[in-house]
């Protein structure tokens, strides 16, 4: 009986060591293929800041696809970036040009400059499958984390769907995030999300801050039904209906006199939008797009991104309480102009930062709400220095225009050339007073 006991135990131990084995066998191999292809990069940004334009590095990871250079990362990586080195896994550093970013998927492409550093080619990987994975799958992560480059963290996959309100990165109309334990750091952004065998079936991208264990990344589906747009156009291409959605809850059900909760929620229609130009107005609920029914924000982007730029869909809508339907011509998503505007801000300056005005602040100014934009430096020799205005300024209106964002404050900043007089309603002290100011050039 003992002998038997203990060639049990015997047979486990064997047994649990060899799956021990093969594990780790396989984390080698599969880090193994896609550790050549892994590359360090390191963008100078020029960003506005304290009221002028300053010039910063970062540190951010990004992946080979191919074998002439071209590199998948994040977007928050590579955007704004006027200078990008690369550092290889064989430790040579390389030149990059960014050829194509989109801030909705939070991805970039680069193309490595190999000419000076005699290769021809570089080695590259494949993409995987992110439309089968299962939670509890093992993966690793790649990249360089607080800069430590070529770093392996391992864990599994937590959700496959993640879906969030836009939450900074977290841009959820274009994606459900891959959610995993493995661990996600500043610097692992852009870096690779691989399985067992080797295959990337993730972009790595964004962390809750403060949380452990919890790190999100791009499906890799998501790359690559983008890649050619990025690589040809620089930028992607999108099927447009042109509403602002929401999940129909059941509060909402019973707040609209729905039977159930089915559908999408308009909240908005944006102006000479496709929906706008449909008859499509806020409060109605879409039930489906030419015949395929939508319940989630995510189905609705799904079956219209689906269609081509140009064909007519039939949206079926319940609109106080009765059901219609509408032929609605698809557009395309109008490009985002916020790069331009800002190229314009990083050559002038108003002389000042600011930021919006909290309750808190207001409270403390002695205003009876929370508006306009609190000054929170002012350049020393600018104009706005010479006409006194200080740190605690609230700025209520620019050329008699009121501002309550950092996007309404920008655009009005981007639309004057130096030498132009911005006029400022200021709030200080408990009562208004107005301040003209010279935009001036930035050396």
């Amino acid at each position: 009986m003992h002998r038997i006991l203990i060639s049990l135990i015997f047979t486990s131990i064997i047994y649990n060591f060899l799956n021990a084995n093969t594990l780790q066998q396989q984390i080698l191999l599969a880090k193994n293929k896609v550790l050549p292809a892994l590359v360090h990069i390191e963008p100078i940004k020029e960003v506005f800041s304290s009221g002028k334009r300053i010039k910063i590095q970062v540190t951010g990871s990004g992946v080979i696809f191919s074998p002439d250079g071209l590199v998948l990362t994040n977007n928050h990586v590579a955007e704004k970036a006027r200078y990008v080195t690369c550092t290889l896994a064989n430790r040579i550093e390389v030149p990059a040009e960014v050829v194509g970013l989109d801030a909705l998927t939070d991805l970039a492409v680069l193309k490595l400059d190999l000419s000076n550093a005699d290769m021809d080619s570089v080695p590259y990987i494949n993409f995987g499958d992110s439309d089968s994975l299962e939670v509890g799958e093992i993966v690793m992560a790649l990249g360089s984390p607080l800069g430590l480059s070529r770093s392996l963290s391992l864990g599994v996959i937590s959700s496959i769907d993640r879906y969030f309100e836009d939450r900074g990165v977290m841009v959820s109309p274009f994606n459900l995030w891959i959610q995993t334990d493995a661990a996600i750091n500043p610097g692992n952004s852009g870096g690779p999300l691989l399985n067992t065998d080797g295959a990337v079936i993730g972009i790595n991208s964004a962390i809750i801050p403060y949380a452990q264990g919890i790190g999100f990344a791009i499906p890799i589906s998501v790359a690559k039904r983008n890649l050619d747009d990025l690589i040809t156009l620089g930028k992607v291409r999108r099927s447009w209906l042109g509403v602002y959605i929401q999940e129909v809850t059941p509060e909402i059900a019973e707040q609209f006199d729905l039977e159930k909760a089915d559908g999408v929620l308009i909240g908005d229609v944006i102006e000479s939008s496709p929906a706008e130009e449909a008859g499509l107005v806020r409060g109605d609920v879409i039930l489906s797009v030419n015949n395929k029914e939508v319940n989630t924000p995510q189905e609705l982007q799904d079956a219209i991104r689906d269609l081509e730029i140009r064909d007519e869909a039939e949206l079926r809508v319940i609109r106080n309480g009765k059901e219609v339907s509408f032929n609605v011509i698809i557009g395309e998503m109008p490009s985002d102009e916020s790069i331009t505007s800002e190229e314009k801000i990083l050559s002038i300056s108003a002389g000042i930062s600011v930021e919006v005005v909290s309750p808190e602040i207001a409270r403390e100014a002695g205003l009876s709400r929370a508006r306009g934009l609190v000054i929170t430096d002012v350049i020393p020799g600018s104009s706005a220095d010479d006409m006194g205005l200080r740190s605690g300024d609230i700025i209520l209106e620019a050329n008699r225009k009121e501002v309550s964002s950092i996007a309404e404050w920008e655009e009005i900043i981007s639309k004057k050339d130096a030498g132009d007089t911005l006029l400022l309603l200021v709030f200080r002290s408990g009562h208004t007073y107005y301040a003209p100011i010279k935009i001036e050039e930035v050396d």
